[in-house]
C-alpha cells in the first residue's frame, strides 16, 4: 500500500516546477542524511577511500550534497515518467559528440552511475536517433519493478535485459544495431570482475564493456549526464580508439581512469551511496 501511494505521489508531482521540486528534494536529501545512518556510513567510507586528501569536514559536506542530489534526481524521476513529454524535452539535452549516436553501427554507451542515469536514459530515447537497449536487476518489490520497467520503457523501443538473461541475446541485439546503454560500475561481487585501481583502490570491477565491445564489435562512446538547474545534460563523447584491446584488464582499468576523470567534474553526483568496495582482494579488511 505504502508503495502504491509513492507512485502516486510521483503522478502528482509531476507537473510542479523544477525550481519547487528540487527545493523538495534538497529536504528529502537532508533528511536522509541524517536519517539513514548506515548508508551515510557508506557514503563516508566511500569519500574517504578516495578523497583523502579532503578534511574530514569538506568530506562531511559533499556526502551531503551527494544525498542532495540523489533525493533530487529520484523526485525527477516524477516528470520524467508521468510528466507532460513536451516538458521533459525541454529539460533534456544532449550535447558534444551527437554524430556518434548516428547510423546503426553496434554501439556500447557507456554510462557511469551519475544520478541522472535516468535522464540520460530518458534523453536518448526522446531523441529518435536509434533504438538502444540496457540492462535492469529485477526489484524484490514487484510493484516497485513494474513502474520502474514501465518508466524506462515510455519513450522510443527500447529493449530492457534483465540481469540473468546472459550475454548472448545482448550480442545479438548490439549486432543488430541496437545500441546499449551499459553501466558497468558498479560492484556485483567477483563474477566476471577484477581488481583494478579506482582513485587508487584495487577495485572488484564488472569486465562487461570491454568484453560487450568485442563480442559485437562495437565502438564505445561515453554518455555522462550531468543534474543542471533546468534539468540535465547528457554529454556524447567521442568514441574511444582502440578500445578494446587485447588485454581485458588493461581495459578495464583504462574504463576506471575515464570515469575517475568524469566524476572529478562532478563528485556530488556520483553514486557514492553504493558500497562500491564491499568486494575486496584477498586478505583486505572490510571497507564497511
Amino acid at each position: 500500500m505504502l508503495t502504491r501511494i509513492g507512485i502516486l505521489c510521483m503522478r502528482v508531482m509531476a507537473p510542479l516546477p523544477l525550481p519547487l521540486l528540487r527545493g523538495m528534494g534538497a529536504v528529502l536529501g537532508l533528511l536522509l542524511y541524517l536519517l539513514a545512518v548506515p548508508r551515510r556510513r557508506v557514503t563516508s567510507a566511500n569519500l574517504k577511500l578516495c578523497f583523502p586528501h579532503l578534511s574530514m569536514a569538506r568530506r562531511q559536506m559533499l556526502a551531503l550534497r551527494v544525498f542532495v542530489r540523489f533525493a533530487q534526481a529520484w523526485l525527477d524521476r516524477s516528470w520524467l515518467w508521468h510528466g507532460d513529454p513536451a516538458c521533459a524535452l525541454r529539460r533534456l539535452r544532449i550535447t558534444g559528440a551527437v554524430d556518434e549516436l548516428s547510423g546503426n553501427w553496434p554501439l556500447v554507451l557507456f554510462a557511469p552511475h551519475f544520478v541522472g542515469l535516468d535522464a540520460g536514459w530518458t534523453a536518448l530515447n526522446l531523441q529518435g536517433r536509434r533504438s538502444f537497449s540496457s540492462i535492469y536487476t529485477r526489484q524484490r518489490n514487484r510493484v516497485v519493478d513494474q513502474w520502474i520497467h514501465q518508466g524506462r520503457r515510455r519513450f522510443g523501443a527500447p529493449l530492457l535485459f534483465e540481469r540473468r538473461e546472459g550475454a548472448k541475446t545482448i550480442v545479438s541485439s548490439l549486432r543488430r544495431g541496437q545500441a546499449l546503454y551499459l553501466l558497468p560500475d558498479m560492484n556485483f561481487g567477483p563474477q566476471e570482475s577484477v581488481f583494478v585501481p579506482f582513485y587508487g583502490v584495487a577495485t572488484a570491477t564488472l569486465t562487461s564493456l570491454a568484453r560487450f565491445a568485442r563480442l559485437g564489435q562495437a565502438r564505445v562512446v561515453p554518455a555522462v549526464c550531468r543534474m543542471t538547474r533546468s534539468g540535465y545534460t547528457v554529454h556524447i563523447h567521442p568514441a574511444w580508439a582502440d578500445f578494446p584491446s587485447a588485454d581485458l584488464i588493461a581495459d578495464t582499468a583504462r574504463m576506471n581512469r575515464h570515469l575517475q576523470d568524469y566524476i572529478d567534474t562532478m563528485p556530488e553526483q556520483y553514486y557514492w551511496v553504493h558500497r562500491r568496495f564491499k568486494t575486496r582482494p584477498p586478505g583486505a579488511p572490510s571497507v564497511y
